[in-house]
């Protein structure tokens, strides 16, 4: 029941026995194991294969650095790949199954990968798979896709859910092991606002891998009692299962809580994951240190993994990996692995310790000045080859392996900003360099000292040197005794020599030779060595494996390795899911919509709604007998030219500008002049970018002289918003002008066709002159509507018919489409939708969207003569390049086919009649496309290199996607009314 690996003691609860499953076979664990300590005790040493080579694979850290133990976890929707074992809590009915094997973990045909090493070497598939030419796309690419990978994702919808946060605190805390909770404790007790996150399931840190650390009582005892106290203070907010995975600008840190991963399924209403903005005045990164190895010949059998991880399974979860060791080390670390194993009764075969000076121990052997060389076992370790100092070699037999080549303190935090660690030669590793910057400070193992002793205190006294920077004063609190030792390490970075292969990156099986290989061939920089072989590219980034490359390229250049330097290590710091960054944004949440004033009663009428930015619009309003949406949509136009139609156009973009500067700034927005319009009148104006491109088109009516009402494309509301801020802050700032967005507190509707005064004078109260006289083309004003609401009304029009604008508070949006509905019942009046809409433009040739894509120019759009020469505005002189004002260069068209019949699409290209269809002879493409029932056909506009010296002639619409291949008559791209008439009645 308990695992014939199982030892006494630990931090595990005996009494809650639970039963999970590894590739279909059933085992037991306890309450407090991870699943790789739970494997472990059941004597499973093989548990994943690497990804290149499918070699065996062993669990071989204790935490988030796992290189080697990833697998599948849960089953159906629920299958999560790439799970790493040693951070997975053991739950009662937890499914687990290996990946990246076929068919089976123990017998993996894809483990022929390994013979054919000598081929796929670092690098290889730049030099590979390059002929036949025709073999990539049906041979060589599915082969590679069916191979690559790990896990496998299930295909079916997550039926989880995950959630956002935002956090606020004076003191930030990373990591809660000894110097973490001193930190926390002292700052607590202080009155500061403290979070203090962990992303282990429980505090401590390292404290709860070790033994007799702590000289003056139990470190449990001491970890209980501070945890009790920090629970106890409101100001303190304790988050484990979180890893802060960046930091970024301005104190902000990214950080992810596990709610959900340690139980079969989340709690009702309850998120899996949540990410959290966590906003800090100051930070203390207490992340300690990660192991790492010494490569040597065949260093990666399952029951070869860190003596640190090692002694935390016997320690904290009772597990041993065997019950026969060998510990490999060149520092004391190695030693004190060996003794706490030996006192739990596991037999420690031998400890190799490459120094001279070893120390020696009455409970074990100890060999000094020897290598391990060699190890033997397919599927598993059994024994390990040694080398004595006089060059002798002996074979010990043993079940697993502890290697310890130092510690790295977990500096990545402090790197996210650009930050390079510092190279310091006691300890053999980098540390956090000394920075100017004060938003994050380090202590404990982070910071390079890795005694309890030390860590305790650093931890105390860098919480009181950060709060001091905000004016909090707190005291150095009392702590308990603890082991102060020095750190006692001899440099050994790899065994040289052996013909086989030694692996540094075991993930991604990178060897020795593979960094050697890639500085033959010319990569010397360690960020392209890093590329080249994939070294610390895959899910743990390289943890275990990038101070040994450095090492290596470092021997080969005669350099150090603080010379060599380090790749940028760069966020997330442990691997984050799509789901969590994504929380609550999918299915209808993914992207928000907004909600028209009229969407209620446009859904009361069956409205079709389609998004259109972040708006939903009805696009048409099918009535009973309408089959298609071509019915529903030639009806509105036609109601539109006939009598009168109404559409809600509240998602167009509105801006107040208001100042004694307002005329003036607009002048420099606009490329055309607006300074001398007229109180009471609007004008279309056209913004350009700096490069001389046409940014957005719209309207600007003038209510005072000192008041302007800005309207854009709903499309570009935000971004030309942005545009104009950006311009009076920064270009103009010393102009008298004020900018606020209105989209959303006027609700605007388009009341357009023949009839459209007679149904506006239905509502608008009788002291305002709605005639042709009174309130001409293009004019504005502020009136009264059904016995007194304020409104706007403009007189503007996009269809080319009699048409007016009318806004009002959003609040009495839904009562004006009512109003107007039932007075214009006489009209006959329609609701038209933003299929109308586009049907309506398209026949008047109103640029819109399609047009203004970003690479048309005004005199493309025929609108040339409005870049004023007189004033100064923004995109005016580049707009004047001779390339942008080259007369073979592409205008605006109208298209109508030759054969009524035939159907243009947006989006195809126009070739000549008689030439190929090939990029080359290219001579546009069109932009929007419709079908007009006034012209009996389809319609379009575009752009044709000379397009305005090349009315009447014919031209090939080609759409290469799916064959299609017309000819069509060139035209103005005014189907409708070109002189303007109707909209001037």
């Amino acid at each position: 029941m308990s695992g014939i690996n199982r030892l006494d003691g630990g931090q595990i609860d005996r009494n809650n026995v639970l039963t999970f499953s590894f590739d279909g076979k059933r085992y037991s664990g306890f309450g407090g194991d991870t699943l790789a300590s739970a494997l472990l005790a059941n004597n499973v040493r093989l548990m994943g294969r690497s990804f290149k080579y499918h070699r065996p694979r062993g669990v071989f850290t204790a935490g988030s650095e796992e290189p080697n133990a990833l697998v599948e976890l849960r089953s159906g929707a629920r299958r999560e790949p790439n799970s790493r074992a040693t951070v997975a809590e053991l739950y009662e009915g937890l499914t687990a199954q290996s990946q990246n094997r076929l068919p089976s973990l123990r017998f993996d045909a894809l483990a022929f990968n390994d013979t054919l090493a000598s081929f796929l070497s670092s690098g290889f598939y730049y030099k590979t798979f390059m002929w036949p030419a025709a073999f990539w796309e049906k041979v060589y690419e599915p082969l590679i896709r069916r191979a690559a990978g790990l896990g496998r994702l299930s295909g079916e919808e997550d039926p989880d859910t995950y959630d956002k946060g935002f956090l606020h605190c004076d003191l930030l805390i990373v990591g809660a092991g000894p110097s973490g909770l001193a930190a926390a404790l002292t700052a607590g007790r202080a009155g500061a606002e403290v979070i203090l996150a962990e992303e282990d399931f429980a505090l401590g840190g390292r404290l709860l891998a070790e033994s007799g650390i702590l000289t003056d009582r139990l470190a449990s005892d001491w970890i209980e009692e501070v945890t009790a106290e920090l629970v106890a203070l409101p100001n303190v907010r304790l988050m484990t299962r979180t890893t802060v995975f960046g930091q970024y600008d301005h104190g902000i840190f990214g950080a992810v809580e596990r709610v959900s991963d340690h139980l079969p399924e989340p709690q009702p209403n309850k998120p899996r994951q949540i990410l959290w903005r966590i906003y800090s005045k100051r930070a203390l990164l207490n992340a300690g240190a990660t192991e790492r190895p010494i490569p040597f010949e065949n260093n990666d059998r399952p029951g070869i993994m860190l003596a640190g991880a090692m002694r935390a399974y016997a320690n904290r979860w009772a597990v041993t990996a065997a019950r026969n060791v060998v510990i490999f080390t060149n520092n004391d670390d190695g030693h004190r692995t060996a003794r706490d194993l030996s006192e739990k009764g596991v037999d420690v075969a031998a400890v190799v310790d490459c120094r001279l000076d070893a120390p020696t121990s009455a409970d074990f052997e100890v060999i000094e000045g020897a290598k391990v060389i060699g190890s033997r076992g397919r599927l598993g370790l059994k024994a390990v080859k040694m080398r004595f100092k006089d060059g002798s070699e002996r074979e010990i037999a043993c079940g697993a392996l502890g290697v310890t080549g130092g510690w790295n303190p977990n500096v990545h935090l402090t790197c996210h900003k650009r930050g390079r660690p510092e190279w310091n030669g006691d300890i053999s590793a980098f540390i956090p360099a000394k920075s100017e910057d004060l938003a994050l400070r380090v202590a404990g193992a982070a910071a390079g000292i890795f005694s309890t002793h030390g860590a305790l205190q650093s931890g105390a006294q860098v919480a009181i040197d950060a709060l001091n920077d905000l004016g909090i004063s707190a005291r150095f609190p009392a702590l308990p005794e603890a082991e102060d030792a020095p750190v006692n390490i001899a440099p050994f970075w790899y065994v040289k020599g052996g013909t086989g292969r030694a692996w540094l990156d075991l993930q991604n099986d990178v060897t020795v030779k593979d960094i050697k290989l890639a500085h033959q061939e010319g990569f010397k920089s360690i960020e392209h060595v890093k590329r080249y072989t994939t070294l610390g590219m895959a899910t743990d980034q390289g943890k275990t494996a990038n101070i040994g490359a450095l090492a290596v390229l470092a021997d080969i250049e005669g350099k150090t390795i603080p010379d060599v330097g380090t790749t940028i290590f760069r966020p997330p710091y442990t691997p984050v899911s799509i789901g969590t960054f994504a929380g609550r944004s999918r299915g209808k949440e993914f992207r928000p919509y907004r909600l028209t004033p009229s969407h209620k009663w446009a859904a009361e009428q069956d409205a079709v709604f389609v998004e259109v930015g972040n708006w939903l619009r009805a696009q048409w309003f099918p009535l009973k007998g309408e089959t298609h949406w071509r019915q529903s949509v030639d009806r509105e136009v036609i109601a539109v030219r006939k009598s009168v139609g109404i559409c809600d156009v509240t998602t167009l973009g509105k801006i107040d500008v208001q100042g004694a500067d307002a005329a003036e700034f607009l002048n420099h927005i606009y490329c055309n002049g607006f300074a001398k319009l007229p109180v009471g009148k609007t004008r279309y104006g056209l913004m350009l970018r700096e490069d001389g491109l046409a940014m957005d088109d719209g309207t600007a009516a003038r209510l005072a002289e000192d008041h302007f009402i800005v309207t854009t494309t709903t499309a570009n509301a935000v971004s030309v918003f942005r545009h104009m801020e950006f311009c009076r802050q920064c270009l103009w700032p010393g102009l008298d002008v004020q900018l606020i967005s209105t989209t959303e507190a006027w609700a605007q509707f388009s009341v357009a066709g023949p009839n459209a005064r007679k149904l506006m004078q239905k509502i608008v109260d009788t002291d305002h002159d709605i005639t042709n006289e009174g309130f001409p083309y293009m004019a504005c004003g502020e009136i009264t509507i059904c016995g007194g609401l304020r409104a706007r009304l403009f007189r503007i029009s996009f269809s080319g018919e009699l048409a007016y604008e009318i806004a009002v508070p959003t609040r009495y949006g839904d009562a004006l489409i009512r109003r107007l509905i039932e007075a214009g019942k006489e009209f006959d009046v329609v609701p038209y939708g933003t299929e109308a809409l586009g049907v309506l433009r398209i026949e008047k040739g109103h640029a819109a969207g399609n047009e203004l894509n970003g690479q048309s120019t005004a005199a493309m759009l025929g609108m040339g003569r409005m870049v004023s020469q007189k004033k100064d505005s923004i995109g005016r002189v580049l707009a004047g390049r001779p390339h942008l004002q080259r007369d073979d260069d592409y205008r605006l068209i109208g298209l109508l086919p030759v054969n009524s019949d035939s159907v243009i699409l947006a989006g195809a290209h126009l070739m000549n009649v008689g030439m190929e269809s090939c990029a080359a002879n290219d001579q546009g493409w069109v932009t929007s496309a419709a079908y007009s029932p006034h012209i009996g056909s389809s319609i379009a506009l575009a752009f044709l290199k000379k397009g305005d010296q090349r009315h009447g002639d014919v031209i090939r619409i080609v759409n290469p996607l799916s064959d299609g291949d017309i000819e069509a008559k060139v035209t103005s791209p005014h189907f409708i009314d070109p002189e303007g008439e109707r909209l001037r009645v």
